[in-house]
């Protein structure tokens, strides 16, 4: 009766094999593969999932690392703008800007959470916005005077400087505005969500991919300023998140019960981007310190200093609040707000992938298309209030964060509402902006490394949904990225490809040193 019952009862660890043999498996084979498959389940688990609350003390610091990932891409591109506007020799101008950038971004990030999309999706600066705003700029009425490059003819309090720079952020700000009300209109009338019954897995797979892809040259660009620090950064946050994210840290705690008492924590697997960060800025502030990099601006690691701009730092206001129309009343031109249109439409294209990304890694379903329709009509009003403030440029979610999502298993909501009162309040504070401004940029390229990486890789993991045993489905996806990547290098090398009767920024830009050389 014992034998029957170890043969063929609940204790029976036998099972019949291909060739109808029975193969006995033994009580510890039996335990270690339960080991395994409950270590697998335990390292893709979340630590906090979408409505989850972590403690206050936890919510600052993992708000603070979401606000660091995204303080490269943010800052960039009001320096970026700095020099088409005239504003190269102007440092308190674009502290001005900096901070103007955060506080909005922070506006739109809890707009975004609390009415939008409501997945933990940070909003700030986009790139799409970039170029054709660089290229409205080098049309020849906003071409900046020549004196204006000259730091010496440069009086940054003269009315005729203040009137030249300020003209031109005026005509971006009506265009972004006007732009805008075409995304609103798009997001809630719910023509978003009505084609989402149209894209699956085949069409959000390739899409994610190439938004991490896409910017594989200006990452490339940051990084390379200096690729052992870069590379160092990059190591610190693989070794953190992936090698001792299961080592728990003893720290002090407290609460009523237990009063004061050692709490170990996983701080490895939640704070791995903040932990890489700060070790590696720390270190160059040492070797900088200590003269380890050169100080001339054209050798090479010059921009690994930390000191390059301090000037910011010591002009930058410890207060200032913007406010919209802070430089004068918007204006708009039918040209200026077409080339903005376009950037609203790439961008509203790469929201909608980074809303089924951010979803993905953070262990929510996929965002239903209400919640699409919401969020960018939420992103609209952002653009909208982008405009209103003179950012320079609009908002969209931040890819770099959804891959933050996918290293530090956090996906509460609760810590982007953090890290969007933290930008708020870094856009008030400027002296502390100007501080984080700091970060040099091959920390900031080491740091995209590894997020547009997991980014990339969570765009092809969508197609464990599709049947890729399928030759169409093999055709559409192969075709959808190889296009995707070779249509856009050609343009980029071939700007005079299209003839419009209007100079590109590109050619303004790169045409008359290619052809004086």
């Amino acid at each position: 009766m014992s034998s029957e019952k170890e043969v063929h009862g609940l204790n029976n660890y036998g099972y019949i094999n291909e060739d109808g043999y029975t193969h006995q498996t033994s009580k510890m084979e039996k335990m270690e593969d339960n080991r395994q498959s409950s270590l697998k389940k335990n390292v893709n688990k979340m630590t906090y999932y979408v409505t989850d609350v972590p403690p206050w003390y936890l919510c600052i610091l993992l708000g603070t690392q979401h606000y660091l990932t995204a303080l490269g891409g943010t800052v960039a591109i009001p320096l970026l703008l700095s020099r088409e506007l005239c504003l190269q020799h102007d440092l308190i101008t674009q502290s001005y800007l900096i901070s103007t950038i955060f506080f909005v971004s922070g506006i739109c990030t809890l707009l975004q959470v609390l009415f939008g999309v409501r997945l933990p999706i940070l909003q700030g600066g986009t790139f799409a916005f970039l170029t054709p705003t660089l290229a409205m700029l080098s049309l020849p009425q906003y071409k900046c005077p020549e004196w204006t490059y000259n730091k010496t003819l440069v009086n940054v309090s003269d009315p005729i400087f203040i009137e030249v720079w300020q003209t031109r952020i005026r005509e971006i700000q009506g265009a972004i505005m006007v732009a805008a009300c075409f995304q609103i209109v798009v997001g809630f009338s719910g023509l978003i969500g009505f084609l989402m019954r149209y894209i699956g897995p085949l069409t959000i797979a390739p899409t994610i991919s190439l938004i991490g892809l896409a910017l594989f040259d200006s990452v490339g660009n940051d990084a390379g300023m200096h690729w052992g620090i870069s590379g160092m950064t990059a190591s610190f946050i693989i070794i953190f998140s992936q090698y001792l994210r299961n080592v728990p840290v003893p720290l002090p705690a407290f609460n009523r019960s237990k009063k004061c008492h050692v709490c170990w924590t996983n701080i490895f697997q939640i704070f791995p981007v903040l932990l890489g960060i700060v070790v590696s800025w720390v270190i160059s502030v040492l070797l900088t310190y200590f003269n380890v990099f050169p100080d001339d601006p054209d050798a090479y690691g010059y921009y690994a200093r930390t000191d390059i701009k301090s000037e910011v730092i010591i002009h930058a206001d410890w207060f200032r609040v913007p406010y919209p129309g802070q430089w004068g009343l918007p204006t708009v031109s039918l040209a200026g707000t077409f080339g903005i249109l376009a950037g609203v439409i790439s961008s509203m294209i790469e929201s909608v992938g980074d809303y089924h990304a951010c979803a993905r890694l953070c262990g929510a379903p996929p965002p239903p298309k209400e919640a699409i329709n919401r969020g960018i009509g939420i992103e609209g009003i952002g653009c909208l209030v982008a405009g209103a403030w003179g950012t320079g440029n609009g908002t969209t979610s931040y890819s770099e964060n959804v891959g933050a999502l996918g290293i530090t298993k956090v996906g509460s909501r609760r810590v982007i509402l953090f890290s969007g009162c933290l930008m708020l309040l870094v856009g008030l504070f400027v002296k502390i902006g100007a501080i984080f401004s700091t970060i040099p940029q091959p920390i900031i390229g080491g740091m995209l490394l590894v997020m547009f990486g997991i980014i990339t890789a969570v765009g092809i993991s969508n197609l464990q949904f599709a049947d890729m045993n399928s030759s169409r489905n093999i055709f559409i996806f192969g075709f959808s990225m190889f296009s995707g990547m070779v249509i856009p290098n050609w343009m980029n090398k071939h700007p005079l490809a299209i003839q419009t009767g209007r100079k590109s920024a590109y050619y303004f830009k790169y045409i008359p040193r290619l052809r004086n050389n």
